[in-house]
């Protein structure tokens, strides 16, 4: 009975080293996946300091009004474009130029359909009240 004892004893000293070492092992997995991913949050960061960079650099006003200037050819607003509201001339309305070209094709006028036809249609078979 005390063999059995001693063995159960060793037993439950070897599982609890396992346990222990095995606990160990992941501790040091999981610090190891820490200093990983604190890494990749600084390169992250990194990054986005570099593209903030990149955007306040392309953004700046004097870039952006010379590449307007450049590609827009715009022109300097003069006091006499500058009127009031009621001094624009109207607007003339030509009307809408796609339904007029419908109008002259004969297009615009309103077509029948297969509801309206079936109420003119006499063989078009009536349904039944029950």
């Amino acid at each position: 009975m005390v063999r059995l004892l001693n063995v159960a004893a060793i037993v439950a000293l070897i599982g609890s080293a396992v346990y222990a070492y095995s606990i160990k092992y992941q501790t040091i997995f999981y610090a190891e996946e820490i200093v990983r991913l604190q890494h990749d949050i600084g390169t992250e960061k990194d990054s986005i300091g570099l593209l903030r960079a990149d955007f306040a650099h392309l953004s700046r006003p004097e870039r952006i009004s010379s590449l307007a200037n450049q590609f827009l050819k715009l022109q300097q607003p003069s006091l006499a474009q500058i009127v009031r509201i009621d001094a624009l001339p109207e607007k003339t309305t030509t009307g809408d130029l796609i339904g007029n070209k419908l109008d002259a094709l004969g297009l615009a006028k309103p077509t029948t359909t297969p509801r309206d036809k079936s109420s003119i249609d006499p063989t078009t078979p009536t349904p039944n009240p029950r």
